[in-house]
């Protein structure tokens, strides 16, 4: 329950300026998550959120960067729980995920910086990925296969 909570605060953060943990705990009570303002306190401390400032002043939350190494192995850990399966068209990807989860693994997928990789887009428990070749596709597949069966 808590790495997909996690997966769902970095797609929520991700996907909303998000200035506060009462909002951040109200938008994860509406998507299905019952939680309390510390539970979400914990998260953000786990998951080493920080606030950066947008436009007009206000503040979000966004994943703090410094932290390359800990930061991977949260994106590897959500990549493993939401993955299901995959597939290849040519140079798209689609990745099929735990329902509710695409957008967690989209993102984790997009943080791991692979240079074969143009964009994900994500729906509930399918993701397509434009890969850059046939060539390529079935190489970031052979990546993502070491990274679910084994951890990277």
């Amino acid at each position: 329950m808590k790495v997909s909570r996690h997966a769902k605060i970095i797609e929520l953060i991700s996907q909303y300026d998000i200035e506060t943990q009462e909002e951040l705990a109200e938008r994860l009570n509406s998507s299905g998550f019952k939680v309390t303002q510390a539970t979400v306190s914990r998260d953000i401390r786990d998951l080493k959120l920080t606030k950066v400032s947008v436009d007009g002043g206000k503040q979000k939350y966004v994943i703090h960067r410094q932290d390359e190494e800990g930061m991977s192995e949260k994106y590897v850990r959500v990549l493993k729980d939401g993955y299901l399966s995959m597939d290849m068209a040519q140079n798209i990807l689609v990745i099929k995920t735990v329902s509710g989860m695409a957008m967690a693994v989209a993102v984790a997928v997009d943080a791991m910086k692979w240079n074969e990789v143009v964009g994900c887009i994500a729906g509930d428990d399918t993701i397509m990925c434009a890969i850059r070749s046939v060539e390529e596709t079935v190489a970031v597949m052979e990546k993502i296969r070491r990274i679910v069966s084994k951890g990277i």
